[in-house]
């Protein structure tokens, strides 16, 4: 466990954290995503390396991301809305959809085991990737998105992210392109639907997590408070300047490096999860 480490091994770690943070809050920016789908996976092998039980590990990296993402997405979602990148009017019937598909979502996460959670997280990014590749992007906006279309996918997006500990991006990116938007507003829209979950996300693994008595080492349900510090003032930094950056770039180019920026992700991740 932990308590037996070193003070090299806890410096590598921390430096570690930081890398991971950097890195997570760019491209939180830069794609309007909450960072979860680089946080998760390096946060699974950060306690992978504690020596916390495996049956937990997934459990505490989506818990952990979620709270991580919270002040990350409130500063993306600002930095976009100063760009006029954002559609707030989208979150007053979308957004109670992605709510009630977070808690359920966060409850029926406690319930499955980490492998299960390694696969839904690869197959789904696999998924969402090739989607956003090969979707043609719309140069002008026409929203056609009614209230039974804002209904399901509200909900899936909500539940698929809770299972994930994501902000939800590499779903309403896709989603909010194909009813019309272009790829800079998707992006600004869904970092702000991204907040919401990320809220309500904290709320249900911290307190599943608690109601289960898993007693995880310097941590709150299933939050690790240590990471949690140590991304947050960094992450913050990083997702303006990643936010910055993608307004200066053709959205073409932003749509084929995101799916393929996911493609790595879940790449890495199925290995992980035929070696876990």
């Amino acid at each position: 466990m932990i308590e037996t480490f070193g003070s090299d091994q806890i410096l590598f770690l921390l430096v570690v954290i930081a890398v991971t943070a950097t890195v997570a809050g760019f491209f939180a920016g830069f794609f309007g995503i909450g960072g979860g789908i680089i946080t998760v996976p390096c946060l699974f092998y950060i306690f992978s390396s504690t020596g916390i039980d495996k049956a937990l590990i997934m459990h505490l990296s989506v818990g952990t991301s979620f709270a991580i993402i919270v002040p990350t997405a409130m500063m993306s979602v600002y930095t976009h809305y100063k760009h006029e990148a954002v559609d707030l009017n989208i979150l007053k019937t979308y957004g109670v959809f992605v709510i009630i598909g977070v808690i359920i979502g966060a409850f029926s996460a406690a319930l499955m085991d980490t492998k299960s959670l390694i696969l839904f997280f690869s197959l789904i990014i696999y998924l969402l990737a090739f989607n956003l590749i090969f979707l043609k992007d719309k140069t002008k906006i026409k929203i056609k998105f009614n209230l039974f279309q804002r209904t399901t996918f509200g909900f899936v997006v909500g539940f698929i992210s809770s299972l994930m500990g994501i902000g939800g991006a590499i779903m309403n990116v896709p989603i909010l392109k194909f009813v019309g938007y272009t790829i800079n507003r998707a992006i600004g829209t869904a970092a702000s639907i991204g907040f919401l979950i990320s809220v309500f996300g904290t709320i249900g693994f911290l307190s599943t997590g608690i109601m289960m008595q898993k007693n995880i080492p310097l941590s709150a349900g299933f939050i690790n408070v240590p990471a949690f510090l140590i991304f947050i003032p960094i992450t913050i930094i990083m997702a303006k300047i990643g936010a910055t950056t993608v307004h200066k770039m053709r959205r073409e180019i932003i749509t084929k490096l995101f799916g393929f920026f996911l493609i790595i992700i879940a790449s890495r991740f199925m290995y992980e999860y035929f070696n876990f």
